[in-house]
Protein backbone atom coordinates (compact mmCIF):
# COMPACT_ATOMS: atom_id res chain seq x y z
CA UNK A 1 0.00 0.00 0.00
CA UNK A 2 2.69 2.52 0.55
CA UNK A 3 6.04 2.60 -0.91
CA UNK A 4 9.23 5.21 -0.27
CA UNK A 5 9.37 8.08 -3.12
CA UNK A 6 12.26 8.71 -4.75
CA UNK A 7 12.38 12.63 -4.87
CA UNK A 8 13.91 15.28 -8.07
CA UNK A 9 17.01 17.21 -6.55
CA UNK A 10 14.58 20.56 -6.27
CA UNK A 11 12.22 18.68 -4.01
CA UNK A 12 14.81 17.49 -2.00
CA UNK A 13 16.00 20.49 -1.23
CA UNK A 14 12.84 22.11 -0.37
CA UNK A 15 12.34 19.12 2.03
CA UNK A 16 15.62 19.60 3.11
CA UNK A 17 14.65 23.14 3.94
CA UNK A 18 11.48 23.07 5.04
CA UNK A 19 10.70 19.53 6.57
CA UNK A 20 13.52 17.47 6.83
CA UNK A 21 12.38 14.40 8.60
CA UNK A 22 9.37 14.03 6.53
CA UNK A 23 8.41 10.73 5.33
CA UNK A 24 7.14 10.79 1.77
CA UNK A 25 5.08 7.65 0.36
CA UNK A 26 3.36 6.73 -2.68
CA UNK A 27 0.06 5.15 -1.55
CA UNK A 28 -0.86 2.13 -4.23
CA UNK A 29 -4.60 3.59 -4.40
CA UNK A 30 -6.90 6.85 -4.29
CA UNK A 31 -8.80 7.59 -1.06
CA UNK A 32 -10.53 10.51 0.58
CA UNK A 33 -9.79 8.41 4.00
CA UNK A 34 -7.44 6.09 4.44
CA UNK A 35 -9.27 3.33 6.18
CA UNK A 36 -8.11 3.36 9.72
CA UNK A 37 -6.50 -0.31 10.17
CA UNK A 38 -4.75 0.67 6.56
CA UNK A 39 -3.48 4.40 8.35
CA UNK A 40 -2.11 1.97 10.97
CA UNK A 41 0.52 0.47 8.56
CA UNK A 42 1.87 3.92 8.02
CA UNK A 43 3.78 3.28 11.80
CA UNK A 44 5.53 0.72 10.36
CA UNK A 45 7.18 3.16 8.35
CA UNK A 46 7.69 6.23 10.67
CA UNK A 47 8.79 6.19 14.28
CA UNK A 48 5.27 6.17 15.66
CA UNK A 49 2.09 7.27 15.53
CA UNK A 50 0.17 9.94 17.29
CA UNK A 51 -3.56 10.29 16.59
CA UNK A 52 -5.52 13.18 16.82
CA UNK A 53 -9.04 13.70 18.43
CA UNK A 54 -10.98 16.91 18.58
CA UNK A 55 -13.92 17.94 20.78
CA UNK A 56 -17.49 16.84 19.66
CA UNK A 57 -18.28 20.50 20.81
CA UNK A 58 -16.67 21.86 17.75
CA UNK A 59 -19.35 20.10 15.43
CA UNK A 60 -23.05 21.07 14.64
CA UNK A 61 -25.31 18.60 14.00
CA UNK A 62 -25.43 18.26 10.88
CA UNK A 63 -21.92 17.93 10.12
CA UNK A 64 -21.15 15.35 7.60
CA UNK A 65 -20.55 12.29 9.05
CA UNK A 66 -16.58 11.97 7.87
CA UNK A 67 -15.72 15.52 10.27
CA UNK A 68 -17.51 13.52 12.45
CA UNK A 69 -15.34 10.32 11.83
CA UNK A 70 -12.24 12.46 11.43
CA UNK A 71 -12.92 14.39 14.84
CA UNK A 72 -13.52 10.99 16.79
CA UNK A 73 -11.33 8.30 18.00
CA UNK A 74 -10.52 6.50 14.23
CA UNK A 75 -7.63 7.08 13.09
CA UNK A 76 -8.06 8.98 9.98
CA UNK A 77 -5.92 9.94 7.80
CA UNK A 78 -6.89 12.10 4.76
CA UNK A 79 -10.18 13.79 3.81
CA UNK A 80 -12.83 15.42 1.58
CA UNK A 81 -11.11 17.75 -0.47
CA UNK A 82 -7.40 16.90 -0.39
CA UNK A 83 -5.54 16.67 -3.24
CA UNK A 84 -3.16 14.70 -5.43
CA UNK A 85 -0.78 15.11 -2.13
CA UNK A 86 -1.66 15.37 1.20
CA UNK A 87 0.09 15.45 4.53
CA UNK A 88 -0.41 14.39 8.25
CA UNK A 89 1.55 15.06 11.41
CA UNK A 90 -0.27 12.18 12.83
CA UNK A 91 3.05 9.71 12.41
CA UNK A 92 6.56 10.74 13.99
CA UNK A 93 8.20 12.24 12.14
CA UNK A 94 5.17 14.00 9.65
CA UNK A 95 4.44 12.02 6.39
CA UNK A 96 3.77 13.49 2.89
CA UNK A 97 1.26 11.04 1.04
CA UNK A 98 0.88 10.45 -2.73
CA UNK A 99 -2.26 9.32 -4.55
CA UNK A 100 -1.99 6.37 -7.21
CA UNK A 101 -4.28 9.88 -9.28
CA UNK A 102 -0.70 11.22 -9.35
CA UNK A 103 0.29 9.00 -12.24
CA UNK A 104 -1.32 11.18 -14.47
CA UNK A 105 -0.13 14.46 -13.39
CA UNK A 106 2.58 16.67 -15.05
CA UNK A 107 5.82 15.77 -13.15
CA UNK A 108 6.88 19.21 -13.11
CA UNK A 109 3.47 20.17 -11.52
CA UNK A 110 3.52 16.76 -9.49
CA UNK A 111 6.92 18.36 -8.17
CA UNK A 112 5.33 21.68 -7.11
CA UNK A 113 2.90 20.09 -4.88
CA UNK A 114 5.34 17.83 -3.23
CA UNK A 115 7.01 21.18 -2.36
CA UNK A 116 4.15 22.68 -1.60
CA UNK A 117 3.48 19.64 1.07
CA UNK A 118 6.88 20.94 2.47
CA UNK A 119 6.68 24.03 2.98
CA UNK A 120 3.17 23.73 4.67
CA UNK A 121 4.37 20.64 6.84
CA UNK A 122 7.42 23.51 7.96
CA UNK A 123 4.67 26.23 9.15
CA UNK A 124 2.74 25.70 12.48
CA UNK A 125 -0.24 25.43 10.52
CA UNK A 126 -2.74 22.39 11.78
CA UNK A 127 -3.44 19.88 9.29
CA UNK A 128 -7.24 20.50 8.24
CA UNK A 129 -9.55 23.10 8.61
CA UNK A 130 -10.95 21.69 11.86
CA UNK A 131 -8.24 21.94 13.98
CA UNK A 132 -7.71 25.65 12.30
CA UNK A 133 -11.32 26.76 13.45
CA UNK A 134 -12.19 24.88 16.50
CA UNK A 135 -14.82 25.59 18.19
CA UNK A 136 -15.58 28.21 15.34
CA UNK A 137 -16.22 25.99 12.91
CA UNK A 138 -20.21 26.11 14.59
CA UNK A 139 -19.86 29.77 14.76
CA UNK A 140 -19.07 29.17 10.85
CA UNK A 141 -21.96 26.87 10.30
CA UNK A 142 -24.08 29.12 12.17
CA UNK A 143 -23.90 31.84 9.42
CA UNK A 144 -23.38 30.68 6.46
CA UNK A 145 -27.27 29.89 5.24
CA UNK A 146 -26.27 26.40 3.15
CA UNK A 147 -26.49 23.10 3.74
CA UNK A 148 -23.59 21.06 5.93
CA UNK A 149 -21.33 20.02 2.78
CA UNK A 150 -21.56 23.59 1.54
CA UNK A 151 -20.30 24.93 4.71
CA UNK A 152 -17.53 22.03 4.72
CA UNK A 153 -16.48 22.96 1.18
CA UNK A 154 -16.19 26.59 2.78
CA UNK A 155 -14.76 26.30 5.74
CA UNK A 156 -11.75 23.85 3.61
CA UNK A 157 -11.33 26.93 1.31
CA UNK A 158 -10.84 29.62 3.61
CA UNK A 159 -8.16 27.34 5.60
CA UNK A 160 -6.59 27.03 2.06
CA UNK A 161 -6.33 30.96 1.47
CA UNK A 162 -5.27 31.23 5.06
CA UNK A 163 -2.54 28.86 4.53
CA UNK A 164 -1.42 30.18 0.98
CA UNK A 165 -1.15 34.35 2.41
CA UNK A 166 1.69 32.24 4.50
CA UNK A 167 3.29 30.04 2.15
CA UNK A 168 2.81 32.25 -1.33
CA UNK A 169 6.25 34.19 -0.43
CA UNK A 170 8.39 30.97 -0.36
CA UNK A 171 7.35 29.91 -3.70
CA UNK A 172 7.71 33.12 -5.00
CA UNK A 173 11.77 32.54 -3.80
CA UNK A 174 12.57 29.53 -5.69
CA UNK A 175 12.52 31.59 -8.90
CA UNK A 176 16.06 31.86 -8.77
CA UNK A 177 17.06 28.44 -6.78
CA UNK A 178 14.41 26.22 -8.33
CA UNK A 179 13.41 27.59 -11.75
CA UNK A 180 11.54 24.43 -12.69
CA UNK A 181 9.36 24.48 -9.20
CA UNK A 182 8.72 28.32 -9.50
CA UNK A 183 7.19 27.61 -13.26
CA UNK A 184 4.92 25.26 -12.49
CA UNK A 185 3.79 27.38 -9.37
CA UNK A 186 3.50 30.24 -11.85
CA UNK A 187 1.96 28.11 -14.58
CA UNK A 188 -0.63 26.95 -12.19
CA UNK A 189 -1.65 30.48 -11.04
CA UNK A 190 -2.02 31.84 -14.83
CA UNK A 191 -4.44 28.85 -15.34
CA UNK A 192 -6.52 30.02 -12.78
CA UNK A 193 -6.44 33.61 -13.45
CA UNK A 194 -8.89 33.58 -16.72
CA UNK A 195 -11.95 32.13 -14.42
CA UNK A 196 -11.54 34.92 -11.38
CA UNK A 197 -12.66 37.74 -12.93
CA UNK A 198 -16.17 36.36 -13.83
CA UNK A 199 -16.86 34.46 -10.46
CA UNK A 200 -19.25 36.83 -9.37
CA UNK A 201 -21.40 37.33 -12.35
CA UNK A 202 -21.20 32.77 -12.67
CA UNK A 203 -22.29 33.07 -9.02
CA UNK A 204 -25.00 35.36 -9.35
CA UNK A 205 -26.60 33.36 -12.76
CA UNK A 206 -26.63 30.15 -10.95
CA UNK A 207 -23.78 28.80 -12.60
CA UNK A 208 -21.49 28.24 -9.61
CA UNK A 209 -22.35 27.99 -6.50
CA UNK A 210 -21.41 30.19 -3.76
CA UNK A 211 -19.10 27.28 -2.23
CA UNK A 212 -17.68 26.35 -5.60
CA UNK A 213 -16.83 29.88 -6.28
CA UNK A 214 -14.81 30.59 -2.70
CA UNK A 215 -13.28 27.21 -3.24
CA UNK A 216 -11.53 28.29 -6.64
CA UNK A 217 -11.52 31.90 -5.28
CA UNK A 218 -9.24 30.81 -2.53
CA UNK A 219 -6.58 28.08 -4.38
CA UNK A 220 -5.83 31.04 -5.99
CA UNK A 221 -4.79 33.14 -3.25
CA UNK A 222 -1.13 30.91 -2.68
CA UNK A 223 -0.59 32.43 -6.40
CA UNK A 224 -1.00 35.99 -5.64
CA UNK A 225 -4.01 36.69 -8.27
CA UNK A 226 -5.94 39.45 -8.04
CA UNK A 227 -8.98 38.46 -6.34
CA UNK A 228 -13.18 39.99 -7.45
CA UNK A 229 -15.06 40.81 -4.49
CA UNK A 230 -15.73 39.53 -1.80
CA UNK A 231 -13.11 37.25 -1.81
CA UNK A 232 -10.35 39.93 -1.91
CA UNK A 233 -11.12 40.90 1.36
CA UNK A 234 -9.24 37.12 2.50
CA UNK A 235 -5.95 38.68 0.85
CA UNK A 236 -5.40 40.63 3.96
CA UNK A 237 -2.55 39.60 6.83
CA UNK A 238 -5.43 40.38 9.19
CA UNK A 239 -6.63 36.87 8.03
CA UNK A 240 -3.18 35.47 9.20
CA UNK A 241 -3.47 36.67 12.28
CA UNK A 242 -6.63 36.36 12.92
CA UNK A 243 -7.43 33.44 11.83
CA UNK A 244 -10.66 31.88 12.08
CA UNK A 245 -12.53 34.78 13.94
CA UNK A 246 -11.69 36.56 10.24
CA UNK A 247 -13.25 33.90 8.43
CA UNK A 248 -16.24 33.27 9.96
CA UNK A 249 -16.50 37.31 10.12
CA UNK A 250 -16.01 37.51 6.45
CA UNK A 251 -18.85 34.99 5.83
CA UNK A 252 -21.73 36.34 7.98
CA UNK A 253 -20.93 39.64 6.29
CA UNK A 254 -20.84 38.30 2.66
CA UNK A 255 -24.00 36.41 3.51
CA UNK A 256 -25.72 39.79 4.99
CA UNK A 257 -24.87 41.31 1.56
CA UNK A 258 -26.31 38.49 -0.53
CA UNK A 259 -29.70 38.28 1.88
CA UNK A 260 -30.04 42.52 1.16
CA UNK A 261 -30.01 42.03 -2.15
CA UNK A 262 -32.36 39.15 -2.52
CA UNK A 263 -34.93 39.86 0.45
CA UNK A 264 -37.43 37.76 -0.73
CA UNK A 265 -35.66 34.73 -0.99
CA UNK A 266 -37.01 31.43 0.47
CA UNK A 267 -35.20 29.73 3.42
CA UNK A 268 -33.00 27.23 2.46
CA UNK A 269 -33.17 23.13 3.22
CA UNK A 270 -30.75 22.79 5.78
CA UNK A 271 -30.36 19.29 5.35
CA UNK A 272 -28.41 19.28 1.81
CA UNK A 273 -25.84 21.51 -0.07
CA UNK A 274 -27.21 24.09 -2.26
CA UNK A 275 -25.72 26.70 -5.17
CA UNK A 276 -25.71 30.22 -4.04
CA UNK A 277 -28.20 32.07 -1.78
CA UNK A 278 -29.07 35.44 -4.10
CA UNK A 279 -26.41 37.35 -6.18
CA UNK A 280 -23.20 38.85 -5.53
CA UNK A 281 -22.51 42.44 -6.28
CA UNK A 282 -18.97 42.28 -8.41
CA UNK A 283 -18.50 45.78 -6.81
CA UNK A 284 -19.65 44.89 -3.59
CA UNK A 285 -17.04 44.24 -0.79
CA UNK A 286 -18.34 43.03 2.84
CA UNK A 287 -14.69 43.93 4.43
CA UNK A 288 -14.20 46.66 6.55
CA UNK A 289 -12.59 49.49 5.05
CA UNK A 290 -9.53 49.26 6.97
CA UNK A 291 -8.52 46.04 5.51
CA UNK A 292 -5.77 46.07 3.11
CA UNK A 293 -7.33 42.86 1.35
CA UNK A 294 -7.33 42.41 -2.61
CA UNK A 295 -3.96 43.89 -2.81
CA UNK A 296 -2.55 41.18 -5.29
CA UNK A 297 0.44 39.55 -4.09
CA UNK A 298 1.19 36.19 -4.80
CA UNK A 299 -1.72 28.94 -4.80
Amino acid sequence: MFDRRTLTDDVSAVREAHAPDANVLDVGADFETIPPATAEDLGLLADGLDPATYPSEWLPADAPEPLVRYAGSDFTVGMPGDGTVTWTRQTVPPTVLIKKRAEGTPTDFLDFLLAEAFVQVGTDAPEHFLPFFGSAYRDLNAVVPLGPADVYQIAAALYDAWLGIQTRDTFRSWEADHPTLYDAWADAGQRLSGRLTTLPRAVARGQTSFAEATEYACSAVKHGLDLPAPFAALDTQAFVEHGPEYGVQWAEKTFEKLEEETPDEPERDSDAPHGNSGTLDENSDPSDGDSNAGNGTDK
